[in-house]
């Protein structure tokens, strides 16, 4: 009897579960989801990479880096700011609008002086439908090598005379 009870309990969930899997309510991720992939006309910023890695290099190396765009939209493209998380990354952008269909660059500048990692964003806001657009900007600079024995023009350690 507790088997055939047991029996009918486990149907029965069953058949609830599989009804409630046919028909999910859309939830607030699924409509964001779909309205990120809605516009199909206006400008849209289409950017080559969504990260500047600088990689590893030495403190004071070349701090510019080229970031490429397109405007893969119906409707001309209009930057109005960019903004780096911190004055170490400063970004050069185009003013003028950028037609359906033109590339242009976005110039990224970081402070190589400063050692260590990083990892800075840089915030586009533009007349594109939608969140401003977010690049990462990272990479390592690394300590200046010290040189290691004599320093350069110190021979006190030189006796004259071979003593």
């Amino acid at each position: 009897m507790k088997k055939s009870i047991l029996s009918a309990l486990f149907i029965v969930f069953g058949l609830v579960a599989m009804n409630a899997q046919t028909d999910p309510a859309p939830t607030f991720e699924m409509k964001k989801e779909a309205s990120a992939a809605a516009p199909t006309s206006g400008p849209i910023m289409t950017f080559e990479a969504m990260e500047v890695d600088y990689g590893v290099i030495e403190k004071d190396s070349e701090p510019l880096r080229v970031l490429n765009f397109t405007n893969t939209g119906t409707e001309p493209l209009v930057i109005k700011n960019a903004r780096g998380s911190c004055g170490c990354t400063v970004p050069v952008w185009p003013k003028e609008p950028i037609m359906p269909g033109q590339t242009n660059k976005i110039e990224v500048r970081y402070a190589t002086n400063r050692i260590g990692k990083f990892s800075k964003k840089i915030t586009f806001t533009t007349n594109e439908a939608g969140d401003p657009k977010v690049v990462k900007v990272l990479g390592k600079v690394l300590k200046p090598e010290e040189s290691q024995g004599v320093p350069a023009g110190d021979n006190s350690l030189i006796k004259p005379g071979g003593e």
